[in-house]
């Protein structure tokens, strides 16, 4: 076992956190909001038709989190969509620990600047008890995928589960981290 620690990690402990607690007047250091989670997850549901974009989304969602991804399935019957329970339809990622720091650093440091006209992320993605959710429309902008090698381009949802109590909060928190938020 090394004594490696996440950039990110390091940076919450010395000083992230001790200036949460001096904005927001904590009684506590342990009231100060911590990132609990970062769960990616994609949808498919074109995958009713080919099943090899599920195996391919797995593969992709791997490579970008480092940790294995896992099929999510079909609650119930949609004949409509052609869907059937218990089909796969999509694909997640649950980070938690060393990884999701080390997730997020790249996220912040290398894939949202690759971006095609990015001009910061929305800061309207909270719902209000402090976990934020944002949206992106290629994987691509990861530099673990090969472009060649991908055979169709999709998006992915990420959400960043905080222990903070408000929005306010967590917007500080994820600032703090480094995340580029519109002005």
């Amino acid at each position: 076992m090394s004594n490696y620690t996440p950039r990110l990690k390091k940076q919450y402990t010395e000083s992230i956190a001790p200036s949460l607690i001096e904005k927001f007047k904590y009684s506590s250091k342990m009231q100060a909001p911590v990132l609990k989670k970062i769960v990616l997850s994609q949808g498919l549901g074109d995958a009713t038709a080919d099943k090899k974009l599920i195996e391919n989304a797995l593969t992709e969602m791997t490579t970008i989190s480092g940790q294995k991804a896992i099929a999510t399935y079909a609650k119930k019957d949609v004949s409509n969509f052609k869907l059937r329970k218990g089909m796969p339809i999509g694909a997640k990622v649950t980070l938690r620990g060393d990884m999701m720091y080390e997730f997020l650093d790249r996220l912040v440091s290398v894939a949202l600047p690759r971006t095609r006209d990015f001009r910061g992320i929305s800061p309207k993605g909270f719902d209000g008890r402090g976990n934020y959710n944002m949206g992106i429309k290629e994987q691509i902008i990861f530099p673990e995928i090969d472009i060649d090698k991908i055979n169709r381009v999709s998006g992915m949802d990420i959400t960043m589960v905080t222990s903070a109590n408000t929005d306010e909060e967590a917007f500080e928190l994820l600032k703090e981290f480094g995340l580029p938020f519109k002005k």
